[in-house]
């Protein structure tokens, strides 16, 4: 798999177990490493980032999306994987979340009660889900996204694919979430059986 089709992946809303092995290792490849440090989120949007991946994957018996650390995968996708464009998008799209946070309840996201950010979430969701089977309903060869450049990027489409993504790749996420082994056991098919020997 290319980089260049990440984006293209989340923004069709492909979900882990469509994933090929290929893909699963590429997304398991941006895996923060234990010492990582921020490059691209500066602090204020770092905090915006963890509150949103707080709510989308709360913790339960199990850590969340937070406890995963999926804001540093998500600093590792647009510092090493993104274009400019693509990287510049997602900062405007997250800025935005804040400028419709502070529309709806006079504050910044990460200020707003959680109450408040489920509803702005929900409500985000809901226009990109619009988006997308209103895009499915249509029969022309040009696709809605090559229609209107402000639907290329739908931001909390791509914002939720990397979270999910993200999660579910990290050890957190597919260990003891769904309680799988990230290196699986070698399997030694086909093992020539040694051949006793007449005495």
């Amino acid at each position: 798999m290319l980089r260049r089709e990440l984006f293209k992946i989340l923004g069709a809303g492909a979900v882990l177990p469509a994933l090929s092995p290929e893909a699963f290792a590429f997304f398991q490849e941006a895996q923060p490493a234990k010492s990582y440090a921020l490059r691209t989120l500066n602090p204020r949007q770092n905090e915006t980032v963890v509150a949103m991946i707080d709510q989308i994957i709360p913790a339960t018996e199990t850590p969340g999306a937070k406890g995963a650390r999926v804001n540093e995968f998500i600093d590792v996708i647009l510092t090493e994987w993104a274009t400019e464009e693509e990287r510049r998008n997602f900062l405007d799209g997250l800025a935005g979340v804040d400028e419709q946070s502070n529309t709806l309840f006079g504050k910044n996201f990460v200020q707003a009660s959680t109450a408040q950010q489920v509803a702005l979430l929900q409500a985000m969701d809901d226009v990109a889900m619009t988006i997308k089977y209103h895009h499915v309903r249509r029969s022309t060869a040009e696709t809605e996204e090559e229609r209107d450049p402000q639907l290329r990027g739908n931001f909390f489409k791509i914002f939720k694919g990397i979270t999910v993504h993200g999660y579910y790749t990290s050890e957190i996420g597919f260990s003891q979430e769904i309680k799988e082994q990230i290196i699986p056991g070698a399997l030694h098919g086909c093992t020539p059986v040694p051949l006793e020997k007449n005495t």
